[in-house]
């Protein structure tokens, strides 16, 4: 994401409109002003915000000291609105300038700040009415979880669902109230049971065997337990056809009774991590429940085995949901029955469940979440329990907790690309100054050479010393190598110093005589003249070669 100055010129030359927002911000820009623009543009399909540009015709450009660290900026507005939202500096000979790249909320969603649903109104923020509204969550088709069951009865419910979703409602609320309520009053605040009638969200959470085998079949988890890669009967298998307060526990229990414990050594630190974590599989069972296509007939699909777990629900992912912007942006398919799951704490309504499955794989140092098998008619989420890199585990730990908490799922994901030595894409290079600033990652070179790993203090700390040298010695080996490649092509002429610094413009130029000197020293090549004259020739110098 790099805006050219072609790009720039047109956006300035272009009338302020819904896709556009200019601000001058000379100095200063108000943090919630910005994101309740972000919001205001998302719900109206998306736009860019760009500071340090006067609003009227003809634009000027005349800079903004706003937002000084963009990486920051972008992790508040994610952790305001669980959005990634790209904020590119740009500087230009006139000043520098932000441009905030806001997506487009997805069909049947709307973006919100402090419960407001907002979109602009000439120069103000105002909130949409209540029409628009309706007419926006009408865009993907009528949600089948609220759609009234009609021959659901009350007596279709299990009291003991009933009685733990009320418990969980007026916990997590802090509201002892409600545990008061009765079984309709409880169903009508969930909106479970509307104008007297039961809707299928309530017969997914709450449903007894029966009813669901009479009235929803399809409302179903089959549990498999396979020890090996053969086909054939499963070692173990169960089947879940009732409401999901009743077998949530359950199925974790007989996923936990197998769920080996792997131990490693790492200096005089031992520790033991799980091969299935529970929050990862708890989040991903949920997301199974919760976004499925309950009009396609098959059942969810849970299968385990010694070291993966596999999850297969029928539908798709839902309208404008990818495997690439999975931990962006949301679009519950049965919005009735999340925000069920919503009111009772076991998800949250911002769809940060996979986030919470990324990072603990990473934590853990195991394989991101794989999506390979998801098609247009069901999604197959892999968990995989190995821990591949216990080394780093540790490094994690040295990191700790409370640092930690401030990282978003990106800051986790880029220390993961590090760990791999994987090259960073552009919107994981965002999150590098404030990894820095943590003190887990270091920067090696200058400008567009600038190479990043993890810190040399936390290397040592978990005994790895050597890994840290390795990897910061690449680029200095490389740079060296690039130096005597320009040196041998131009053999004949020689190399002049102006040169090496088109060659490495991210190095100063001691750090580039540095590397020079020990090219000479190892007879690599060598030096004709002094000062402005001098040049560098392939090979040691000729009176000293034998």
């Amino acid at each position: 994401m790099e805006t050219t100055q072609e790009q720039l010129q047109q956006w300035l030359d272009a009338p302020e409109g819904t896709r556009l927002e200019f601000k001058e911000a000379r100095r200063r820009f108000d943090f919630k002003e910005l994101t309740k623009y972000c919001v205001a543009i998302a719900n109206e399909g998306g736009g860019k915000i760009i500071l340090g540009v006067t609003d009227r015709r003809p634009r000027e450009i005349v800079g903004t000291q706003a937002f000084q660290e963009p990486g920051r900026t972008e992790a508040g507005l994610y952790q305001k609105l669980h959005q990634r939202i790209p904020v590119e500096e740009v500087n230009t000979s006139r000043g520098r300038i932000l441009i905030v790249h806001v997506p487009g909320r997805l069909p049947g969603t709307l973006w919100q700040i402090d419960g407001r649903y907002l979109k602009r109104a000439g120069d103000d923020l105002v909130p949409m009415g209540d029409v628009e509204i309706r007419v926006v969550f009408a865009e993907t088709g009528p949600d089948f979880s609220a759609e009234p069951c009609p021959a659901a009865r009350m007596s279709d419910l299990d009291s003991a669902a009933i009685a733990e979703f009320r418990a969980r409602w007026a916990r997590r609320d802090g509201d002892e109230r409600r545990r008061n309520w009765t079984e309709e009053e409880t169903l009508t605040n969930a909106e479970l049971l509307v104008e007297g009638r039961l809707n299928y969200a309530a017969l997914i959470l709450l449903g007894t065997h029966a009813a669901l085998g009479r009235l929803l079949g399809q409302a179903e988890l089959i549990f498999e337990f396979r020890a090996s890669e053969a086909s054939g009967p499963a070692a173990d298998r169960v089947e879940f056809r009732r409401g999901f307060f009743l077998w949530h526990d359950e199925i974790w229990q007989r996923i936990n009774q197998r769920n080996q414990r792997q131990s490693y050594q790492e200096g005089l630190f031992r520790y033991d991590l799980p091969t299935f974590d529970e929050v990862s599989v708890r989040e991903v069972l949920l997301n199974a429940i919760a976004h499925r296509d309950y009009r396609a007939g098959g059942s969810v699909f849970v299968r385990q085995y010694s070291h993966r777990l596999e999850v297969v629900s029928p539908g798709g992912l839902p309208p404008g949901i990818t495997t690439e912007n999975i931990l962006d942006q949301q679009n519950p398919r049965n919005r009735r029955l999340a925000e069920a799951l919503a009111k009772c704490g076991l998800i949250e309504r911002s769809g940060q469940g996979m986030n919470l499955i990324y990072e603990s794989a990473i934590r853990q140092g195991k394989a991101l979440p794989s999506f390979s098998g998801t098609s247009d008619h069901e999604v197959r989420v892999t968990l995989d329990g190995l821990v591949a890199s216990p080394a780093f585990v540790r490094y994690m730990e040295q990191l700790g907790e409370e640092r930690l908490r401030g990282f978003s799922t990106y800051d986790f994901l880029t220390l993961d690309h590090l760990r791999r030595e994987r090259p960073l894409p552009a919107h994981l290079q965002e999150r590098i100054p404030s990894l820095v600033s943590a003190g887990a990652v270091e920067t090696i070179g200058r400008g567009r050479g600038t190479r990043y790993i993890l810190s040399r203090d936390l290397y040592a700390a978990i005994g790895r010393r050597g890994d840290y040298t390795r990897r910061a010695g690449l680029d200095r080996e490389t740079n060296k190598a690039l130096l005597l490649k320009h040196i041998e092509d131009n053999s004949e002429t020689g190399a002049k110093m102006a040169e090496f610094r088109q060659v490495l413009p991210a190095l100063i130029r001691s750090r580039i005589q540095v590397l020079l000197r020990e090219l000479v020293e190892d007879g690599r090549i060598h030096l004709v003249g002094k000062t402005s004259a001098a040049r560098y020739y392939p090979g040691p110098r000729p009176d000293l070669a034998t």
